[in-house]
């Protein structure tokens, strides 16, 4: 279930802050978004390999996710002799949510094996591949500093049956979910102009695969007018950003 706004914006300054809840991965993969689905499969066949990606560390993870994939889509079929790289791209194709899967290492450090991210926040999904989490991280100032030890001891700790969900917000010049560098979106600018902002929210969970002890990672994206934010009486605009 998406966080509500006003627990997405609290009355306080704003900071880096883990706040999770329990989710249910079978309901986060199963729920059904027709749209999101499509222009998922229209990226996916357009150019599949700025959108979906792994190493070759990553098909154990990739077996174990499509066998719970199984039970959340119904339209999932693949041959068992379906290479690796097809067989993501199938996944993909299937499920509305973007995902990434990561391997956990015996120092316990997280490594990125694969993923299939359709919408990107201005990033490139090819170029996180194989990286460590903090890698992955260190393009967002301080947060490696923040979160960096909240985020590897969350992860270390997840144990399989549980998934936990939490939100992340962004900014946008273009209501359009794919934000690919390649595509050139308009970027935010001065001077600023409020009708022509849009919120970008990842509602994201994190569950533990039982048999790899890997993370799969989901993520369903919304975009909303900041205008529409900004009219609501319930969220008090009081808050900075830095």
């Amino acid at each position: 279930m998406p966080l509500p706004l006003t627990e997405l914006f609290p009355d306080e300054d704003y900071r880096f802050h883990l706040t999770l809840r329990k989710g249910n991965l079978t309901d986060f993969f199963r729920e059904s978004d027709p749209e999101a689905l499509a222009e998922r499969r229209h990226w996916l066949d357009s150019d599949p390999a700025c959108y979906a990606a792994l190493t070759a560390a990553a098909e154990p993870l990739l077996a174990e996710t499509e066998s719970w994939a199984a039970t959340w889509s119904p339209s999932l079929s693949l041959p068992p002799s379906a290479a690796p790289e097809q067989r993501l791209l199938s996944l993909g194709r299937a499920i509305a949510p973007d995902f990434m899967l990561l391997s956990r290492e015996p120092d316990s450090t997280f490594r990125l094996q694969a993923a299939v991210v359709c919408f990107p926040s201005s990033w490139v999904p090819a170029e996180k591949i194989g990286l460590s989490l903090d890698e992955i991280h260190q393009i967002v100032p301080k947060l490696n500093a923040s979160l960096g030890a909240t985020i590897s001891q969350f992860l270390t700790r997840l144990r399989p049956g549980t998934a936990y969900e939490r939100a992340n917000w962004g900014l946008a010049a273009t209501p359009e979910r794919n934000m690919h560098p390649a595509l050139h979106r308009p970027r935010l600018g001065l001077p600023v102009d409020l009708s022509r902002i849009w919120l970008r929210i990842e509602d994201q969970i994190l569950a533990a695969l039982p048999v790899t002890g890997g993370i799969l990672f989901g993520i369903r994206l919304r975009v909303i007018p900041l205008a529409t934010i900004l009219a609501d009486p319930q969220l008090k605009p009081g808050s900075s950003v830095p």
